[in-house]
């Protein structure tokens, strides 16, 4: 089994590399260790919107991107670590296969993990470990997350969705009890500490054999990031169609209660309801946001010749473009 931990932390480059391996490498078996730095990674069939809370992630300049494999939303910072396993699918091997090795490395630091529910790692019943599989062509890729010193309440914050109302496809995020490594640990052991332990566990005693990217792997990788991972469309434009709520009382115009259907990312129908007064019927102002992405910079440009104030009376562009896009 070769051994690959990628220098970088961004987590579009990870997403590509591991994809990379798992299109590529067809018969050599690969462990990956790897972190990301202020990121959430949701499953490839969520709604990034239900999954995330959009000011904090703005504010924070949190990364959302969107793995190929399924399951919920996670969130990395450099708290986290991550592993990756690609390998032959193997009739005696399952979830518990891979968890394995991180128990054991536990073990090592006197501290008794479980693999329970469905795809969970836990200590004393909490959760520290999410996993998640993707399968294909007689291949699998398995990948987890382990929170060692993880910033919880960024975490808690960063995956608990505003209050707009949103109903719709795709796979909500199961929120259980949750809790660091280093919470349980009775010595002062480091990240690196318990990293070394997983990779001897995973990899054993023999000297590591080293996954080298060649300047063609790195150019592919890089490619998919750019046209992949790191695109608007994978991330959001890929979520599953949904219709939202977005209601807000802005002083001196009023309440404004939009409703909006999306699909691929995309306005496909908008209305708005409130006390606010108007010139115009909000229809001729809806029929220009029909086909926009639920983004600033495309909401802006399709208002950019027109004046708010003919359809809410003191009501700000950008105030309007905020709402709908927070």
């Amino acid at each position: 089994m070769l051994y690959y931990a990628p220098k970088t932390t961004d987590p579009y480059h990870n997403l590509a590399t591991e994809q990379h391996l798992f299109d590529t490498q067809k018969t050599q078996d690969i462990f990956m260790l790897w972190q990301n730095d202020n990121a959430i990674i949701i499953g490839k069939n969520q709604n990034a919107d239900a999954e995330i809370n959009r000011n904090f992630v703005d504010q924070r300049g949190i990364c959302v991107a969107r793995r190929l494999s399924g399951g919920g939303a996670v969130y990395h910072d450099m708290g986290n670590l991550n592993f990756t396993f690609i390998m032959s699918d193997k009739k005696d091997i399952d979830f518990q296969y891979f968890c394995q090795p991180v128990m054991q490395a536990l073990a090592q630091f006197g501290i008794i993990a479980e693999a329970g529910g469905r795809n969970d790692i836990t200590i004393d019943g909490k959760k520290f470990s999410g996993n998640a599989q993707y399968r294909k062509d007689g291949r699998v890729m398995h990948h987890g997350t382990i929170m060692f010193d993880c910033d919880l309440d960024a975490m808690q914050t960063a995956l608990t969705p505003g209050d707009v109302k949103l109903e719709g496809k795709g796979v909500k995020s199961v929120r259980s009890r949750v809790t660091n490594i280093k919470e349980h640990l009775a010595d002062e052991i480091t990240l690196a500490d318990f990293a070394a332990a997983l990779v001897k566990n995973v990899l054993g005693s023999s000297g590591l054999q080293i996954y080298q990217p060649s300047n063609h792997d790195m150019a592919a990788i890089t490619r998919l990031q750019d046209e992949i991972y790191a695109t608007w469309q994978w991330n959001f434009g890929a979520s599953p169609q949904y219709t939202v709520q977005k209601k807000q009382r802005v002083q001196g115009c009023g309440t404004l209660d939009f409703y909006l259907d999306i699909k691929h990312g995309k306005i496909q129908a908008i209305q708005c309801f409130g006390d606010f007064f108007s010139d115009k019927p909000f229809l001729h102002l809806a029929q220009h946001l029909v086909g926009c992405s639920l983004q600033k910079l495309s909401i802006a440009a399709a208002i950019e010749n027109i004046n708010i104030n003919e359809y809410f009376y003191n009501l700000s562009k950008e105030t309007f473009i905020k709402i709908l896009c927070e």
